[in-house]
């Protein structure tokens, strides 16, 4: 961050201060990348507290959210056709996917109607169950962003059990902001980065925001203190009309970010154009194994000729999940947000994850659907 240490000192009621001390201005729209940043947002109440002027937009940062019902669909019925055992991160399971009624529509029903499915909380365990059951192919359905593609890097480019496979749905985070820039017209004043891709990837990646774009930017951590840090870090550039990068996450944030962590990523993965579920192809956004680690994928093993379906690969019927994921809309202004669709019954994958927007506002309480857009 271009101001000193000290100034980055302060609690968050010393932030608030500062925030509510700056002169009134217009309506200020910052986008939160990151659903990390939107849970500690909404659990902190840090919207009530914020100047009235200040509007803060969930944005495309859940990988739940965003992973291609495709690759859901062909998850499940590998762990239905075949003998494998099937392990992945366990906010994926209730994730719907667009099938007839009478078939499993998640993994978790998957697993009702029998596949070997099992959560996992990290690509360790994966490893570990491999080694338990050599007489099992394990198949790991691993679907994240930087900070978890990452290991799973780190994990592949070790010796791997001879019993495990892969199935990746990874993807990168700041190809979805460039998109929703490149197309104009962005609803939103300023950019909040995510504090944890930025530990692996650089604050550096985020720079194009405010050079191409001309939009204050901040990266941030996850505490209430380094949040408002980033929101007075924006409106102090808006306010001095220059729009720069200011890193308000120095703890563990610097310009190169992790070497050793991209080194892997670049050493196991390809990055290519890929599809973000309900958004589109967004290019040079996703991993996939490369040349030399493909014969780990788990599709070149077991084949899913998969037929047609209605609906493949959007969103199901009434929801609006995409429109919450690119900052368009509300969690609340979504057509089904409680009433077909809560965190029991979830339709949408928004409701799902504990990164998804529309879950983290039902936790936090907002329970009556309001018609209203962000655009």
């Amino acid at each position: 961050m271009r101001r000193g240490a000290l100034e980055m000192q302060g609690s968050a009621q010393d932030w608030l201060r500062r925030l509510h001390a700056l002169p009134p201005r217009g309506r200020f729209r910052i986008m939160n990348v990151c659903g990390g940043h939107e849970r500690s947002i909404s659990h902190s109440g840090l919207r009530a507290a914020l100047p009235e002027y200040i509007e803060l937009i969930p944005g495309p940062g859940c990988p739940v959210c965003i992973c291609p019902e495709e690759d859901i669909y062909t998850a499940m019925q590998m762990a239905l056709r075949h003998p494998i055992l099937l392990v992945c991160f366990g906010d994926l399971l209730r994730v719907p996917v667009n099938t007839s009624k009478p078939e499993p529509r998640s993994l978790e029903q998957a697993r009702t109607a029998g596949a070997d499915i099992r959560a996992i909380a990290s690509p360790l365990e994966a490893h570990a169950i491999a080694r338990r059951h050599p007489d099992k192919t394990v198949v790991f359905f691993a679907a994240g962003f930087e900070t978890t593609m990452a290991p799973v890097a780190a994990m592949i480019a070790e010796n791997l059990p001879a019993n495990l496979l892969l199935l990746i749905s990874g993807r990168l985070t700041w190809p979805a902001v460039a998109m929703l820039l490149a197309a104009g017209g962005a609803a939103f004043d300023a950019l909040v980065a995510p504090g944890h891709v930025a530990t692996i990837m650089g604050s550096e990646q985020w720079r194009f925001v405010a050079e191409r774009h001309g939009l204050p930017t901040a990266v941030a951590g996850f505490s209430a203190e380094s949040l408002l840090a980033a929101f007075y870090a924006t409106l102090q550039q808006a306010a001095e009309h220059t729009a720069r990068l200011d890193n308000c996450y120095p703890e563990l944030v610097n310009i190169h970010g992790n070497l050793t962590a991209q080194r892997l990523l670049r050493q196991v993965f390809d990055v290519s154009d890929s599809h973000w579920r309900g958004i589109g192809v967004i290019p040079r956004s996703g991993f996939s194994l490369n040349e030399q680690y493909r014969h780990l994928d788990a599709e070149q093993h077991f084949p899913i000729d998969e037929q047609a379906r209605r609906r493949a690969g959007e969103m199901p019927p009434g929801c609006d999940c995409a429109a919450v994921v690119l900052g368009r809309i509300y969690p609340d202004a979504c057509r089904l947000y409680g009433k077909a669709c809560t965190p029991q019954q979830p339709v949408g994958p928004c409701m799902v994850s504990d990164e998804g927007a529309c879950r983290i506002w039902w936790r936090g309480g907002v329970r009556a659907t309001q018609a209203r857009g962000r655009t």
